[in-house]
């Protein structure tokens, strides 16, 4: 006869609970006892990741917004790469930019064509007038030194010319070396040395900068009579201003076309120069962004190497390439002989002004 066996709490033998459950329930409670825990980390996970939008759907090239790295940190980057901005606390826009591509584009051809074509031309120019100077030799005065001399500048014209020539031999070392000094100056000197010369080149590029400006706007308004072009220009330009033969000197007035064309890069030239240069020195004050500051960087520098390539050119002639040239700067003088030779119409009038005299005028002029 079977009889029901009272109930005990204590555990059996067989591991069963004391309170009465039987061994497969309390083996069914102990494997679900972490069921609430994982119950909540399936909610916060499930709330906490965002459904897809149409934002997340875009392409990385179509969206404006960067990708949080909390969710793709590979994301965040390529975001980061491509120049995407972000938010940030200050009111500034441009500050959520932490990478710019047209930055790494801008110092790339600052660093490539810029330097090294800018190198080249600076050489071969050179190279071209050392070139000329064996071929042709010294352009010398063919009936020689008459003893006679000729005003041809005066001492206010030579003031500003010296101060416009001073100040550019300044710009140009002070900016040769921010361009090419790291690799031509900075090894043999030293970092601390080449650090300490360049902070001192900055401010000397600022204040002399600003003496340029105010010389170049000075000797434009005292020349820029005598530089309009004409049509005695044309047949100077034709016969290569007779430096490539003797007795073939063209006629010319006081500035003949080669000196018209070095006072038109010097304006032109000047002109960019100083309108990058204050714009460098005072960033964003005209509206410009950071692609516009990068063009008048560059601007700037290749304008710069142009117009040192022409003033190369305008101090050999002035000096080593032609006999009685530079004595026109120094002394304000210069021989009639050489003067018959090389502006034969100013000559001209200067003959005819004194045979009637203009009062109060320069009879330089």
């Amino acid at each position: 006869m079977n009889v029901a066996r009272p109930f005990r709490a204590a555990t059996a033998p067989d591991g069963a609970s004391r309170s009465g459950v039987s061994p497969r329930m309390a083996r069914r409670l102990t494997r679900w006892r972490g069921a609430p825990f994982a119950v909540l980390v399936v909610f916060a996970v499930t709330v906490g990741v965002p459904t897809p939008t149409l934002a997340d759907a875009q392409t990385p090239e179509s969206r404006t917004s960067i990708a949080d790295p909390r969710d793709d940190l590979s994301e965040y980057w390529r975001d980061v790469r491509r120049g995407v901005v972000g938010t940030t606390s200050k009111p500034d826009p441009r500050v959520g930019l932490l990478i710019q591509p047209d930055g790494m584009r801008w110092v790339d051809f600052r660093n490539g064509p810029v330097t090294k074509y800018g190198a080249w031309l600076l050489a071969g120019t050179v190279a071209a007038l050392a070139l000329f100077y064996l071929i042709r030799g010294r352009i010398r005065i063919e009936r020689g030194r008459s003893g006679k001399l000729i005003a041809r500048f005066s001492l206010f014209e030579r003031s500003v010319h010296w101060i416009t020539a001073g100040c550019f031999i300044l710009l140009a070392i002070t900016g040769f070396n921010v361009l090419y000094g790291r690799v031509a100056v900075k090894p043999w000197l030293g970092a601390e040395a080449f650090s300490a010369l360049t902070l001192g080149g900055k401010y000397v590029h600022h204040y002399v900068g600003l003496v340029f400006i105010a010389a170049l706007v000075v000797m434009f308004a005292m020349w820029i009579r005598h530089n309009v072009p004409n049509r005695h220009d044309w047949a100077w330009l034709l016969k290569g201003g007779g430096f490539f033969g003797r007795g073939a000197h063209p006629p010319a007035r006081k500035f003949n076309a080669g000196q018209k064309l070095v006072y038109a890069a010097v304006v032109v030239g000047g002109g960019l120069i100083a309108y990058s240069g204050l714009n460098l020195m005072f960033p964003f004050t005209a509206g410009f962004t950071i692609q516009d500051m990068q063009f008048t960087h560059l601007l700037h520098g290749i304008a710069a190497l142009i117009l040192t390539a022409v003033i190369i050119a305008h101090i050999y002639i002035g000096t080593l390439g032609m006999e009685g040239g530079f004595e026109a700067m120094a002394r304000g003088t210069v021989d009639d002989n050489w003067a018959r030779e090389h502006h034969s119409l100013w000559v001209a009038e200067l003959e005819a002004k004194a045979k009637h005299p203009a009062p109060g005028r320069d009879p330089a002029e």
